[in-house]
């Protein structure tokens, strides 16, 4: 468990169980995919669009469904690897992850590719939560347990700013399906090699796995997530508005009868420990504030700066070099001066980084991108890595899977309101671009939609015409670009100053007493 203001003893045995880092090496490979499949397909879809031919709603569902579901799923699955065992469940997960990428890169129909991509999100949500769960259990020594989690949390996002780098060198000498049959070895080398290294754990006294809880968490989750999405897309409706409130409602009635169960899918009082709470507030702003900013900074490379997708994806390898960097440290960091030091200037660092992103313009040099993100990418190390610590430490090792859940919640759910606050933000600033006189109306509305849209109508304007289009799209762009980072920079900012006084006391196992002259404080 997580100390407040209590000292470790360090004089205990610990059971160092054989063969875990070569275990732990298998599990990072899991989360590498999964966090590499949330990003891989942005750059495929143009691909996809011209093969398949979905329509522009069906495109949407393609890029968002596997998300989508893994939100809503990520809960129960970490509910039901605690009942059954999370090494069963990792490995049936993992199987299935395989099988179910052949269907995605063989799909001959958009709506087929939806479902796909839909079971894929089904097999990956299996994943994530279980391969934290068992790091808790493989790892009894809790400085080896940080660093295992410092590297579980690197991989994570190494992972999501490798996607574009892996998706751009496939797509430029394989067709899109590709990008899914790399799946394939990596399952099947952590299913042969998880079979014979992986212990297995459970809760002794699971209770029964409660369907209608099952139900209300997905439904809420997806309800929720699809409304964020829905509105920033394609501004407030009543579809929108619909889903919000089925959402919300069916939210309210997971919460209110996780509290009435003797066993419940999600122990809500596990958020009475400040912790704990602290930690899955810390992760949600957090990528609330930064997601929307580098989801589009893809963008700005390729279509801004006119670079090609693997160039683009290449450019963005600074963040998750930081990342891995802090990751391994992070959790020596904490113990050396506190969690809430390390978290803190963890977020204080993102926030300046996003800051500094205010004053982008189209000819910013890279040397100044590159710094930006691998202050971003080594801030989100820090930060992500401790609250991870933090998340695990503070439950008994029976609900790891749970808790691992809930933090993998935090990080889905900021995403989705990140890209989709923030990306209205952008979206509002760059519709309102000056047109060139003597514009096609028609050639008007579709380059006010997007940028991408503004380059490709571009083309059937005469060389001068479209070079003022493009150029005033570009503007407007990064015009947003800078009022979003800003936002974002205030979200992080804060959410570092809210983390010093929730994380007061708090302290990783083996550390010595943060605040030794202060009373013990109680969840």
């Amino acid at each position: 468990m997580i100390s407040e203001n209590r000292p470790a003893t360090g004089s205990e045995e610990v059971e160092r169980r054989p063969g875990r880092w070569i275990a732990l090496a298998v599990l990072v490979l899991a989360v590498l995919l999964v966090a590499v499949d949330a990003t891989v397909l942005g750059l495929a879809t143009p691909y996809i669009s011209e093969d398949l031919g979905p329509t522009g709603n069906q495109l949407l569902w393609i890029g968002d469904v596997y998300s989508f579901v893994i939100a809503g799923l990520l809960v129960s699955m970490g509910s039901l690897g605690d009942r059954i065992g999370r090494k069963k469940l990792l490995l049936i997960g993992a199987s299935a992850f395989g099988a179910v990428s052949v269907l995605n890169a063989y799909a001959t129909s958009p709506e087929l590719l939806i479902l796909a991509r839909a079971l894929l999100g089904v097999a990956g949500a299996t994943l994530m939560p279980s391969t934290l769960a068992l790091i808790r259990n493989l790892f009894h020594d809790p400085r080896e347990r940080s660093l295992a989690i410092g590297i579980w949390g690197a991989t994570a996002s190494a992972g999501a700013a490798l996607g574009p780098v892996v998706g751009g060198f496939l797509l430029e000498h394989f067709w899109w399906g590709s990008v899914f049959l790399i799946n394939l070895p990596v399952m099947a080398v952590l299913v042969l090699v998880g079979i014979k290294l992986l212990p297995e754990s459970r809760n002794p006294e699971p209770g029964p796995w409660d369907m209608t809880s099952v139900v209300l968490s997905l439904v809420g989750m997806i309800g929720v997530v699809y409304a964020i999405k829905e509105a920033a897309s394609h501004g407030p409706s009543a579809g929108a508005a619909g889903a919000a409130v089925v959402g919300a409602l069916a939210l309210f009635l997971f919460v209110r009868r996780q509290l009435s169960l003797p066993s419940p899918l999600l122990d809500m009082r596990l958020f009475q420990h400040r912790g704990f709470s602290g930690a899955v507030l810390a992760d949600l702003l957090t990528i609330l504030g930064m997601a929307g900013t580098v989801f589009f900074l893809s963008q700005f490379l390729q279509l801004v700066q006119g670079r090609r997708p693997l160039e683009a994806g290449l450019a963005e390898l600074p963040a998750a070099i930081g990342a891995v960097i802090a990751g391994l440290i992070a959790g020596t960091m904490a113990r050396r001066y506190s969690v809430r030091a390390v978290v803190s200037g963890g977020l204080a660092a993102i926030g300046l980084g996003l800051a500094a992103l205010t004053a982008l313009s189209q000819s910013t040099g890279y040397p100044v991108l590159g710094v930006v993100l691998l202050v971003v990418g080594a801030g989100a190390g820090f930060a992500f890595s401790v609250t991870a610590d933090v998340i695990l430490s503070s439950v008994p090792k029976e609900r790891a899977g749970s808790a691992s859940a809930v933090s993998e919640t935090a990080y889905e759910l900021g995403a989705a309101l990140g890209i989709a606050l923030l990306g209205s933000i952008l979206t509002g600033v760059y519709r309102g671009f000056p047109i060139p006189a003597d514009t096609p109306p028609e050639i008007a509305a579709a380059a006010q939609e997007s940028l991408g849209g503004a380059v490709d109508v571009a083309r059937a304007l005469p060389p001068s015409e479209a070079d003022a289009l493009v150029s005033a799209a570009q503007s407007a762009f990064v015009d947003g670009m800078q009022l979003a980072a800003g936002i974002g920079a205030v979200v992080l900012l804060v959410t570092a100053v809210a983390a010093w006084f929730m994380l007061r006391g708090q302290q990783l196992e083996g550390a010595p007493a943060d605040e030794p002259a202060k009373a013990p404080a109680h969840a």
